[in-house]
């Protein structure tokens, strides 16, 4: 056993090794456990790692500095990668104006940071660790420990106290976020007659077959029949006479036709009253046997969006339905499935449900790209050729006026911008960036667990003795001011000034916080998919305001 106790005690590389993927592992493991419904998810590598820090072990220092910043660095630019395609576009229209309350979230943190650290006494780097903590932003964390290490570059205790504040701030950051957003929901919240919360019924996906009995839609146009309801579906096929069709807009609807319609659980009723009658076939069994039903040439095929010349371009404007006579019964973006309307821009990444003859939506295909089958290999050479320009964009200095020092972005706010360069731009220039989601996930994930998981041994030595002193109580205060009055104010500002609907103002709270937690808390209370779709329009801008405005905190002020 002794060459066991010297493998994991004795400072290597391997032992280092070791160490990181153990705790990596028990902290995503323990990530899965739910306390009232939240979870800290791949965070709790984190605090795994501070456990394990607080044993102090004898590692290996340079080994451990080199994975946390190489972790942090793939982290960042798989993100600017994933975020690339859809940053421009998130700032046309009325992208804009959800991106700039949620900059405003931002802002207000960063102000209410300054306005803590003057008059609490708590030094500016605990306070940016702080702030990085209660809007539980890790990454942002590793780019403002970069910048204080440009401006004292021998103050360790400091760059090591910022993690320790992070990790304090950060439980209640996740719950924080739920709680501001459930105190809304009582004041802004939509309400039935009596002046109740409404709650939320179901809005899950939900298919169903429908019998068109309703005498008022014999002879109608579908497009007739959706201009007189607010419910939003999806006529995915018509049986009619024992065939089987793609509907279009202009389909006339007669009695007797079965429809297979895609929906949300909760529109349920007002469709059976709209057509009629309901047919007690459950079509979201996944046994469900289709080709009794289904003995024509349609097939169900998910096409990809990889074409630049779409990514941005409503749906309704391609007409794809009424030419190519398929239907879009889903679009998932980032994991999130919406329901297809005319006015949902589409974006590279997004997975589509197509339905049709096979011929038509092979036209489909083409246009919207369907390109991954050239994915089966990743391109690494555009991958290494990013991180290293991103690490040359990091370390350029930038000269400000009255500064002492240089200003640089380094190793997380140069990958970044480059990410986001390659994944918006580099198709021009014949660059294939793009990766497929479960790809690009792997990168994130591998790159930020072990960053995680370094910072946290980093930081354990003297995380305890910290938290149990008197002043771990204030920065836990201040940690939860951080969290709680920025999405308040916003979201006041949003629905009370802005008018702007309570779903939709949620979600962008949600994305300026990175905080897909609350996220899930708000699709649980919400009809619909509003929520989700903000989130995914100012989650892009956000994160890359985060990552740069940590640093320039430091930059400007310390």
């Amino acid at each position: 056993m002794d060459w066991l106790l010297n493998t994991i005690l004795q400072p290597s590389t391997i032992q280092s090794i070791i160490i990181i993927s153990a705790v990596s592992a028990i902290g995503l493991q323990l990530g899965k456990l739910k306390l009232f419904n939240v979870s800290l998810g791949i965070t709790f590598v984190f605090f795994i790692g501070i456990l394990v820090g607080h044993l102090n072990l004898d590692i290996n220092e340079d080994m451990l500095h080199f994975a946390q910043n190489f972790g942090l660095i793939i982290f960042v630019y798989a993100l600017g990668l994933q975020v690339g395609p859809g940053f421009f576009s998130s700032l046309k229209k009325g992208g804009l104006r959800l991106n700039s309350l949620a900059f405003a979230v931002v802002v207000i943190g960063i102000l209410l940071t300054l306005i803590f650290s003057h008059f609490s006494n708590v030094s500016l780097p605990n306070m940016v660790g702080l702030l990085t903590g209660a809007v539980t932003n890790t990454p942002a964390l590793g780019a403002a420990q970069q910048a204080l290490r440009q401006v004292a570059p021998n103050d360790t205790k400091s760059i090591s106290d910022m993690a320790l504040a992070c990790a304090v701030a950060y439980p209640l950051g996740v719950v924080g976020v739920i709680l501001a957003i459930a105190l809304m929901r009582t004041w802004f919240g939509p309400k039935d007659n009596s002046g109740k919360i409404k709650e939320k019924k179901d809005s899950d996906t939900y298919v169903g077959e429908f019998h068109v009995t309703n005498p008022a839609l014999f002879g109608k146009t579908i497009r007739e029949i959706m201009k007189h309801t607010s419910k939003r579906f999806v006529i995915s096929r018509i049986w009619r006479d024992g065939k089987v069709t793609i509907p279009t807009s202009e389909c006339v609807l007669n009695q007797n036709d079965h429809l297979l319609i895609i929906s949300i659980k909760s529109d349920v009723e007002s469709i059976k009253v709209l057509f009629g009658e309901q047919e007690n076939v459950d079509w979201n069994k996944e046994d469900i046997d289709w080709n009794h039903i289904d003995n024509s040439q349609l097939v169900s095929r998910r096409i990809i969006v990889t074409r630049g010349k779409v990514n941005g371009v409503k749906l309704g404007t391609l007409k794809l339905r009424n030419i190519y006579g398929i239907n879009i019964t889903r679009i998932n973006r980032a994991g999130i499935d919406l329901l297809p309307s005319p006015h949902l821009s589409l974006q590279i990444g997004d997975r589509i449900t197509v339905v049709g003859e096979a011929a038509s939506i092979n036209n489909v295909a083409k246009i919207l790209g369907d390109e991954v089958k050239r994915l089966k290999e990743p391109n690494l050479i555009a991958i290494f050729i990013g991180i290293a320009f991103g690490l040359l964009l990091g370390a350029l200095p930038f000269q400000f006026p009255g500064m002492n020092f240089p200003i640089k972005l380094g190793i997380a706010g140069g990958p970044i911008i480059v990410g986001i360069l390659m994944g918006a731009f580099g198709p021009r220039f014949h660059l294939t960036t793009y990766t497929t989601q479960s790809a690009n996930l792997m990168m994130r994930q591998l790159g930020l667990v072990v960053y995680l998981a370094c910072l946290g041994i980093d930081a354990g030595g003297h995380f305890f003795e910290t938290v149990l002193q008197p002043e771990g109580l204030l920065w836990v205060g201040l940690g939860f001011g951080l969290t709680v009055i920025p999405v308040i104010i916003v979201g006041v500002l949003a629905m009370k000034v802005l008018h702007i609907n309570y779903a939709k103002s949620v979600g962008m709270l949600c994305g300026s916080m990175a905080n897909p937690i609350a996220l899930s808390y708000v699709d649980s209370t919400v009809e619909g998919d509003e929520p989700s779709v903000a989130y995914a329009t100012v989650y892009p801008v956000s994160m890359f305001i985060r990552i740069i405005s940590t640093q320039l905190l430091l930059l400007f002020f310390l």
